[in-house]
């Protein structure tokens, strides 16, 4: 079963992960295809901006094929999806084409927008601790509105859950 979602916290300030019922605050990043995504140009009714640790990781994979062969639903539902990780734009391509995904992937190389939706944490790595993406996963609203989030992602199930949450928005 996928991770249980969490209450939000207030917002405090603008260095503090932003949660709750505020507007997330507009953001770009490089994106495949060439472009540069920008969170206020996304119109979709819900986004889905899915954080993953690393390209080309067996659970990162595997997630990635669950919101490529559910892509189409989630259309249906009025839902854009977006990875996100810290790779670079030339690892995001590579592992797009390889994974045939009908998505975009971001990178966020200086871990901002990371950093924003308090996602960086240490964690435990053939016995050393490393920083690094918690699995997560969070659904915008058109008004940039996170709707629900789901930490410490487990991957069998997850995206069933977020394109059954996203139909019901």
């Amino acid at each position: 079963m996928s991770a249980k979602p969490r209450a939000h916290p207030p917002h405090t300030d603008d260095t503090a992960p932003l949660m709750g019922n505020k507007p997330v605050r507009d953001f770009t990043l490089p994106s495949t295809g060439g472009t540069t995504f920008r969170l206020s140009d996304a119109k979709a009714r819900a986004l889905v901006l899915y954080f993953y640790p690393k390209d080309n990781t067996p659970g990162c994979t595997t997630e990635g094929l669950g919101f490529r062969d559910l892509h189409t639903a989630f259309r249906k539902a009025g839902a854009q999806i977006y990875g996100v990780s810290r790779d670079s734009i030339r690892s995001h391509e590579n592992f797009k084409a390889k994974m045939n995904f009908p998505f975009e992937l971001l990178s966020d190389e200086d871990e901002k927008v990371c950093q924003l939706f308090g996602v960086i944490k240490m964690k435990n790595m053939y016995g050393r601790q490393v920083r690094g993406i918690e699995r997560s996963t969070f659904v915008l609203d058109r008004d940039r509105v996170i709707r629900r989030e789901w930490r410490a992602v487990k991957v069998p199930g997850h995206v069933q859950e977020v394109l059954d949450f996203v139909k019901a928005l």
